[in-house]
């Protein structure tokens, strides 16, 4: 699959005003295709993917845009394959990104970086940085009709820019989408097994129920899920003891994703011990 693609990678921080350059890039260099932020866009449509901007916390958005997630992956590697041979523009926040999203879709690895600071301005940059602290939009470089149709809502105005100074023949009018996510994230986003367990840890501990959580084990699957071994001990009380167990099970199921952005695979509720209820 690796011989029929060609890949320019366009670098940059978060907020730097990437995605307002994209087009122009693009066209530049002459590519079919721009990969930007989990989607998978041609001619300014979203022709396949799910943007990371749709996502509800920072976890699930990196690896929204890092293709971590099978189904997505598998969705955009198809399309790639039936366009075959074509150029390929990758949108990055580095060039590590830019190489873990190519070896995630089995791309070859970009025969170019193009960086920001090449493309814009330090003034330029330092007001795309501003805008995005303080008024925390985004911009992705597809029609507003595409963007309005896929975001539900989160739609919040349009921006047109003039490379009038870039591409010969006079002004060339590029609309893009600006669009205001659930949060702001900057760079990667790390959770270590200690955190994951101290989470579980404590949800596990509000049940009326349990006495004591003995232990917490975490480990990590494939693909980034996570599964989860909870040892308790518990009284006795209102609900049976598998009842207990099936309801810490089912509240770090919903907990845990919620604050992580993580995929969770099985949860184990042990009861290892037990005692009368004193009331």
């Amino acid at each position: 699959m690796t011989t029929d693609f060609k890949v320019i990678a366009f670098v940059g921080p978060a907020g730097t005003g990437k995605s307002q350059r994209t087009h122009f890039i693009a066209r530049q260099f002459g590519a079919n295709y721009i990969i930007d932020d989990g989607l998978l866009i041609k001619d300014g449509k979203i022709v396949c993917g799910k943007s990371a901007k749709t996502e509800q916390n920072q976890v699930r958005a990196i690896r929204r845009a890092l293709f971590e997630f099978p189904d997505h992956r598998i969705q955009v590697k198809k399309v790639l394959e039936k366009a075959a041979p074509c150029t390929i523009l990758v949108v990055a926040t580095s060039t590590d990104m830019a190489l873990k999203i190519c070896k995630r879709l089995s791309l070859p690895e970009p025969e170019r970086y193009i960086y920001i600071e090449e493309v814009a301005t330090r003034e330029e940059i330092e007001q795309a940085l501003r805008e995005r602290h303080v008024k925390k939009q985004h911009v992705i470089p597809v029609a507003y009709v595409q963007v309005r149709r896929n975001f539900a809502g989160k739609v919040v105005g349009r921006l047109k820019t003039f490379w009038s100074a870039y591409v010969r023949g006079g002004a060339d009018e590029a609309e893009k989408t600006i669009v205001r996510p659930p949060f702001s994230y900057y760079g990667e986003v790390e959770i270590g097994p200690y955190a994951i367990e101290q989470i579980a840890r404590h949800v596990a501990s509000l049940d009326s129920q349990v006495v004591e959580v003995k232990s917490v084990k975490v480990k990590t699957e494939d693909e980034g899920m996570v599964s989860i071994g909870v040892s308790l001990t518990v009284r006795t009380g209102r609900y049976t003891f598998l009842e207990v167990g099936a309801k810490v099970q089912r509240r770090i199921f919903i907990v845990l994703p919620l604050l992580t952005g993580l995929d969770i695979g099985e949860i184990n509720v042990l009861i290892e011990g037990w005692r009368e209820n004193d009331g």
